[in-house]
């Protein structure tokens, strides 16, 4: 079982910036591939950027230029840099651990949320 607790979220202004942080529990999280997903009122969840066990990154068109997914194996925590906040950046943010070839192997956080005022 694997605990994953995000934090940092809050109300920000427009083209402000928040650094939300992940940590997780367990062993395994270096070779995890970590996510951030977020979800606003209405819609679907959506990945905002992964990162890999071997540091290699991926980012919504959306969050291209802005944000910056980072990790640090060794606090067991994942990041994820957002700046130039805009009002459509407004939504629950989670945090998504999965081990690549164990399908079962997929945990969520319990979210964030980050409300963005114009």
């Amino acid at each position: 079982q694997v605990q994953l607790v995000e934090s940092g979220g809050g109300l920000v202004q427009a083209g402000g910036s928040l650094r939300l942080s992940c940590a997780a529990s367990g062993s395994m999280f270096s070779a995890n591939t970590m996510g951030w997903y977020r979800q606003a009122p209405g819609k679907q969840r959506e990945l905002v950027a992964s990162i890999t066990s071997r540091g290699s990154t991926d980012y919504a068109d959306s969050a291209k230029g802005r944000f910056t997914i980072s990790r640090d194996n060794t606090k067991n925590t994942v990041y994820l840099q957002m700046n130039s906040l805009k009002p459509e950046d407004t939504a629950a943010y989670y945090c998504k651990a999965k081990l690549p070839g164990y399908i079962a192997y997929v945990y969520w956080g319990q979210g964030t949320q980050v409300p963005v005022s114009s």
